[in-house]
């Protein structure tokens, strides 16, 4: 059984990677995919989700298709802005308080929470390696968390992660004052501050 033209197109567009609702979309229904799974011509690599044989999955991507209120932030974010050389060895997410994320930590992904009003703040798209994009905190979110999370992370990605934001041309001080007075981190920040600046 070969691929439907309308969904090898669909494929294309979107880097190998393709929902279910995005194959119902072009006409192609759930029993049809899951013949062309059985068919060898798509993979399922994760609920609702599909790829060509021949492509190599972007987890971040993936993860962020099937969990639309997982935000990428911490080490993985640093990772994302190039503000730390180390490549994540788990992925770190942050999710609202109250989210049920049994299946992420089961997938081995450390998840952060915050209060359902601060969840978004910062929100931001960035691109992976693989050129998908995904959904990150910014910058300067980024900071504030992982100095609200310094005592679980290595301190010395966090100083080389500050390090390198002040270095940047696209920071924004204000934004990150303002970040740190709502995250409780001001303190922290002012020492490092004091000694990059």
């Amino acid at each position: 059984m070969a691929l439907p033209a309308e969904l090898h197109s669909a494929l294309t567009k979107n880097g190998g990677i393709i929902t279910t609702a995005q194959a119902n979309t072009v006409g192609v229904s759930n029993e049809r995919l899951r013949l062309l799974v059985k068919a060898g011509e798509l993979e399922r690599v994760a609920f609702g989700v599909y790829v060509s044989p021949d492509e190599f999955v972007d987890k971040m991507y993936v993860v962020g298709l099937r969990r639309s209120k997982s935000i990428y932030s911490h080490e993985t974010a640093l990772f994302l802005h190039d503000l730390t050389d180390r490549d994540p060895s788990s992925y770190c997410v942050t999710v609202p308080t109250g989210y049920n994320a049994t299946r992420l930590r089961e997938d081995g992904f450390t998840v952060f929470t915050i209060k359902r009003e601060l969840h978004e703040l910062g929100k931001m798209e960035l691109t992976t390696m693989f050129g998908n994009t995904v959904v990150a905190y910014n910058l300067e979110r980024t900071i504030c968390d992982c100095l609200r999370s310094r005592n679980q992370m290595d301190i010395a990605v966090v100083t080389d992660a500050i390090k390198r934001y002040v270095k940047r041309k696209d920071k924004n001080l204000n934004t990150l004052m303002k970040l740190a007075g709502t995250f409780q981190v001001s303190k922290p920040l002012r020492s490092y501050m004091e000694v990059l600046l």
